[in-house]
Parts: C-alpha cells; structure tokens; sequence
C-alpha cells in the first residue's frame, strides 16, 4: 500500500513556518494545529527544513527562554527526510524507525511539499490493514474457501 491512500484519508494541507520567524511563533502554531512539527518554507512549495518539538526542547534546554527569540532558521533540521507518495507504508515505517523521526514530508517529482505524514497516521493506516486482514481470515475460515 502506498502513501497517496494516507494523504487521500488525512488530507494534503501542511501547516508551514517561515525561516525568519521566532521559534516562540513556531510553538505557538504547533499547539494551536496539536502537531509535532512544522516544514519550513519560503513560498509553501520548497523546503528549507522542519522544526519539530524536539528540536524546541534541545534549543530550550541549551538557551533557556532567550531560545524564544530566535529565528526558526537557528533552530530547524536543515537535512530533513523526504519522502514520495509511492513509496510504500512499510518501507517508510522502516526509515522513520531507523532515523528516530516522527514526521516525514511528503514531496512530488520537484521536490515540492504535496503532505506531511506522521508515524501516528502511518500505525494507524496499517493497523486498519491489519484489521481487514484479520476480518478476511476469519470471514474465510468460518464460511469456508
């Protein structure tokens, strides 16, 4: 199963910061929208980097509030994981478990921003996988094949 059934069910919109914000801006918006990150952008389409909660609690703990008044661009990932709406569910459980990241944005052929998944909408689509597979089962071995 690819991602696009993912981003058909959520939705494509991607709540997004610009990189000259201040990062109390960027919490401010992460607990209004109750996301774990935000894609960083100029013009909504080109990614520059992603600033998630974890970044904030690792430039809180190493500046204190001072931390608040500091662009986004000074706390964002800069190298962010991309991924495409082909690649498959499993593969990219497998890469967000590797790399210990909880959002992945998703992007077309020019590496435009097209959604944003979480590993909570990833579980959730395969646990609803995993329950028509079972529901088939025992459909299967309780009306006979």
């Amino acid at each position: 199963m690819s991602l696009i059934t993912i981003l058909e069910s959520k939705g494509s919109a991607v709540i997004t910061a610009h990189p000259d914000e201040p990062l109390l801006s960027a919490i401010e918006t992460l607990a209004h929208h109750g996301i774990g990150a935000l894609v960083v952008t100029m013009d909504g389409r080109e990614i520059v980097g992603i600033v998630s909660e974890r970044d904030v609690v690792r430039m809180l703990q190493a500046h204190g509030p001072d931390a608040l008044l500091l662009p986004i661009r000074e706390v964002m990932t800069t190298n962010v994981t991309c991924t495409t709406v082909d690649r498959e569910v499993d593969e990219l459980m497998a890469i967000m478990s590797n790399q210990r990241i909880r959002h992945i944005p998703v992007v077309d052929d020019n590496h435009h921003l097209m959604g944003m998944i979480s590993i909570g909408d990833v579980v959730k689509r395969r646990l609803e996988d995993l329950e028509s597979e079972r529901a088939a089962l025992i459909n299967y071995i309780t009306i006979g094949g």
